[in-house]
């Protein structure tokens, strides 16, 4: 049994038993929700133990999603960058960084990239092989500079503001990148244009798509899903 697997059966066991039997809405009862908030710290200490970032994903298909890979947003059409209305697209580095970044589609691609095909995870239970091209999130760390005191990232998108924090650890694991091609063209809108986050060690909802500002942080700040109740570390 993978680790994935492990804690999705032991955690979604003990959820579904408690949470069942109470009756809640995604964030639990109002009394039950102490407890709740300390079980997930827990849960998410155990994945730091587990997980420890030092694997690399590796999907048992060769078979790659394509188009079959939905397409989500959460605006009411898909988001198209407007560069009329806003000027051309930019990906601003920043927060708790000695060098700000501000990079063009053109500067991005320019620079050191990774290909890669790795598995995608939807907390809906389905998995997807996908193939991306991107920089690594640890690449744009090191031209920022980062503070001492930077433990988490946030990453924000132009998807009606749609944002997730990541702690560091596995914002620069390897195979975390912002990705700017798949199967060797430029991303469409209805992936994520001009560019986003992906990371096979977390769930999708925690990849950002229509990125426009990655930001590093002393503390995490929650995120779109994560303040409705999902879990904020979502590891696989």
């Amino acid at each position: 049994m993978d680790r994935r697997r492990f804690i999705g059966l032991g955690g979604g066991a003990l959820g579904a038993a408690s949470l069942g039997a109470l009756g809640c809405d995604s964030h639990g009862p109002a009394g039950a929700r102490g407890a709740l908030r300390f079980a997930e710290r827990q849960n998410e200490g155990l994945e730091r133990r587990l997980l420890r970032h030092t694997s690399m994903d590796v999907p048992e298909s060769e078979r790659l999603a394509g188009r079959a890979l939905p397409s989500y947003f959460i605006s009411d059409r898909v988001p198209v960058w407007d560069s009329a209305a806003r000027g051309a697209w930019t990906l601003e580095v920043g927060g708790a960084v000695r060098r700000p970044l501000r990079l063009t589609l053109e500067q991005l691609a320019a620079l050191p990239s990774v290909e890669q095909r790795v598995n995608h995870y939807c907390v809906e239970g389905w998995t997807a092989v996908v193939e991306w091209r991107g920089v690594r999130v640890s690449r744009l760390a090191q031209l920022a500079g980062l503070n001492p005191d930077a433990g988490y990232v946030d990453f924000q998108s132009f998807d009606s503001d749609y944002h997730e924090s990541w702690d560091l650890e596995s914002a620069t694991h390897p195979q975390t990148i912002i990705a700017y091609a798949s199967e060797d063209r430029y991303l469409s809108p209805a992936y994520g244009a001009p560019a986003r986050l992906h990371s096979p060690v977390k769930l999708g909802y925690k990849s950002v798509k229509y990125l426009t500002r990655v930001v590093f942080m002393p503390e995490r700040n929650g995120g779109y899903w994560s303040d409705r109740g999902y879990e904020w570390y979502a590891g696989t």
